[in-house]
Formats: structure tokens, C-alpha cells, sequence
């Protein structure tokens, strides 16, 4: 089975199936990796079409043993950005992460955080993107289990302006990773996290004094530094597993993508004993350019890989038009198909909406207006549509 690192140089890990070695960890100062073995490394470019191929550096399970070798390859592993490579699904442990029946909740309070290891930082967008984000991997040591739509509370570190001698107010965000983390082994959770910077309207320039605490924190981040953990928390986003053949309507503005990262991976890479997923995953993701797109390698793959069980549209808000000419935003791009949305809704597909809380009144309007169009009463519909528990909102 195939895993790949990296992101200027991809470090790709090719295991095979003795599996007594997938709990043994490379640890060394910069950051920590969890292989199978036996193990051999290859270092690649990578690009948005794949990798390109270079040679092969080899280790036996006694050379990964060595802390020479160890230390060397953590001078060479910047990140654990993790991709599936092949069609072939990865396997994931330990399985009795499907056992319970009721998902986590507040395991760690405000008062009593849980104190993880921040594994990578990674930039995610590209050069023309405005503001940057980032995906961060945190080892949180399999303490602190959470499910698909959860969220995480952060604690930045400092003291609170507004509450003396008081430390800072948690910041929720949404898991971009499943229950297994990007390495597979339940023992991380992966945040997709834009930088919150303020710009002063009058100069143009950025003023430092009023940026975002956390989302500065957490992207200034470096491996080995510490993250202080609430939660996990948050139900309304689950993903339902009763019926796999259900169809999954996700739609997502900027890092509003996040627990969709997490669904398809559970979908489309992960394979999972209790969930067969054989329905239909639809995404519609809004940001502002092609620079700005999250995941994108991630999804495209999932779209050549099960185009029957996959759609995917981008709506690019400075590079399109809608068919009136204007910007194209996402609730555009849900009336292009909205016949087809309201067909899979009346039979009884889940709609889900995650992003910043200003994406809602538009999608709102474009719906009504769809509704409305059909002959159906909207108000009713929606009405509908939450007391069947199809209908999930998450915004910011």
C-alpha cells in the first residue's frame, strides 16, 4: 500500500504486510512518523498531475532502527500532507475506533485542555491566493478520538486582553481529517486553518495589533510546539452511516471544507470494515481562484477514481461568471443543478453547509427561489428537510 508526504519534495512510503511494526514510530526533533514495515522511501516532485518517478532509497527494518537514519529522514519529512496513491483503498487502525455507538463528546474542557504535539504545517494555496491557509497535523496520541463533522477547540497560547490573568477563549475548527488521522493509525487530527489578518482601510496595510490570535498561532506553528485541545464537540455535522447508498450533497466555502476532506477520505481512501460507501458524494466548493482551491489533488483523484460515485464543481468567484454575468459563487453553481439537487433531497439526501456564516442568506435566497420555481413552498420544504435530519449547517 502506497502513502505519500511532502509537498515541494514528496516523500513517498511504499509498506508491505507484516503489520507488527505499524505501531513504531520515526521520532526525532522536527516531527514524528508512523510507518508499517518493511519500508523504502522515495523522493519525488510533486505536482498537481502526480508524481514523477526517481529513485528509490531502501532501509531494512534494522537501518530504520538507527538514529542516524532516523534523524536523516526527519531532515527530509517537512509534513505529513497524506495522499492515496492507486485506487487500492489504505488500512486503517485500530478498528475498534468503529466500536461506539455515540460519538465523543467534551472529553477535555477549557479548565482541563489536552496538551498535543503540533506534527506539521503546511501551506496549502497558492502564490495568487488571498491570505493563506494551512493544513496542521497534530499528534494527539489516540486521547482525544473524535468522529467525521467534529471539531476541536484550540487554546492559543497568552493571556486574555479582555479577562486578566485569564488565558485566552477557545476557537473552534472543524477536523479535516477522519477518525484516523492522516497517517491511519487514529493517533492524529489534521486542521485546515486560514490566517486571519486585518488590514487597516484607510493606509491598505496590515495592521498587526488586530490579527487573528489562534489562526496566526496555529499557522506559525513549527513541529515539536505544543497545542492545547477541547472537545471533541459538535453533532449536527456527522456524517450518517446507516444507509451507504445514500447520496451526500456537501457545500463549502473556503475552509468550510474541512470535515468534507474528512467524509470523502472516509468514502473514497479509507478502507473501512463497517462502512462500504456506495452512494453518492457531491461537492461544491466556493473560493475566490484557482490559487485558493483546498485539496483539490485530493479530490480530483476521487472523481477519476469513482466518477459514479463522485461529482465535484468549483465555483471561482474572480475567474467566473454566473449566467447573469456576475461573480460566480457557490450558490450559483447550485442553481445550474438545482433540479437535480431537489430530485436527490425529495429522496431523502443529506445536504450539508460549512463555511463563513455570510455564505448562508445567498444560498438561502437561491434555494427559495428554486423552490419556488418547482411550485413547492420553500419555508415547508425546509421545514421538511430539518425534521428528517437531512439538513445540516455549520457556519462561522
Amino acid at each position: 500500500m502506497v502513502y505519500a508526504l511532502g509537498a515541494q519534495a514528496s516523500l513517498i512510503l511504499q509498506s508491505g504486510a507484516d503489520p507488527t511494526l505499524r505501531k513504531s514510530a520515526l521520532k526525532c526533533s522536527c516531527s514524528t512518523a508512523r510507518y508499517s514495515s518493511p519500508i523504502c522511501f522515495k523522493f519525488q516532485p510533486f505536482n498537481s498531475n502526480g508524481y514523477q518517478e526517481k529513485s528509490w532509497i531502501s532501509f531494512s527494518n534494522q537501518d530504520f532502527k538507527s538514529v542516524s537514519t532516523r534523524k536523516w529522514l526527519c531532515s527530509k519529512v517537512i509534513h505529513m500532507s497524506v495522499q492515496q496513491v492507486g485506487k487500492k483503498k489504505v488500512a486503517v487502525e485500530p478498528l475498534d475506533l468503529e466500536d461506539d455507538k455515540q460519538p465523543p463528546l467534551h472529553l477535555y474542557k477549557p479548565k482541563e485542555p489536552y496538551t498535543a504535539t503540533i506534527i506539521s504545517v503546511e501551506r496549502i494555496v497558492g502564490s495568487n491566493a488571498p491570505g493563506e491557509t494551512c493544513h496542521i497535523v497534530i499528534d494527539h496520541g489516540g486521547n482525544v478520538p473524535y468522529w467525521e463533522g467534529q471539531s476541536y477547540g484550540i487554546i492559543p497560547p497568552g493571556i486574555n486582553p479582555k479577562k486578566p490573568d485569564s488565558p485566552h477563549n477557545v476557537r473552534l475548527y472543524s477536523i479535516a481529517s477522519t477518525r484516523y488521522g492522516d497517517s491511519f493509525d487514529g493517533l492524529t487530527a489534521s486542521l485546515c486553518v486560514r490566517r486571519a489578518v486585518h488590514y487597516d482601510p484607510e493606509t491598505g496595510k496590515e495592521d498587526p495589533l488586530k490579527k487573528g490570535v489562534c489562526s496566526n498561532f496555529l499557522c506559525d506553528a513549527n513541529p515539536g510546539d505544543l497545542v492545547k485541545l477541547t472537545g471533541p464537540s459538535g453533532k449536527v455535522m456527522l456524517l450518517p452511516e446507516e444507509d451507504p447508498a445514500a447520496a451526500h450533497i456537501m457545500i463549502a466555502t473556503g475552509t468550510g471544507v474541512a470535515p468534507f476532506r474528512a467524509y470523502l477520505r472516509r468514502m473514497f481512501m479509507e478502507s473501512v470494515p463497517t462502512f462500504q460507501f456506495r452512494g453518492l458524494a457531491w461537492l461544491f466548493l466556493g473560493v475566490a481562484n484557482t490559487d485558493s482551491l483546498l485539496y483539490d489533488d485530493e479530490f480530483s483523484k476521487y472523481l477519476r477514481d469513482y466518477p459514479d460515485n463522485f461529482r465535484y464543481h468549483k465555483a471561482l468567484s474572480r475567474e467566473e461568471k454566473n449566467r447573469s454575468g456576475g461573480k460566480m459563487y457557490v450558490q450559483d453553481k447550485i442553481e445550474e443543478y438545482s433540479d437535480e439537487i431537489f430530485k436527490l433531497l425529495d429522496g431523502g439526501a443529506h445536504i450539508y453547509f460549512c463555511g463563513l456564516k455570510g455564505m448562508m442568506p445567498g444560498i438561502q435566497q437561491t434555494l427559495k427561489r428554486v423552490a419556488e420555481r418547482r411550485g413547492d413552498l420553500w419555508d415547508e420544504k425546509l421545514a421538511r428537510l430539518k425534521k428528517n435530519k437531512q439538513w445540516h449547517v455549520e457556519v462561522y
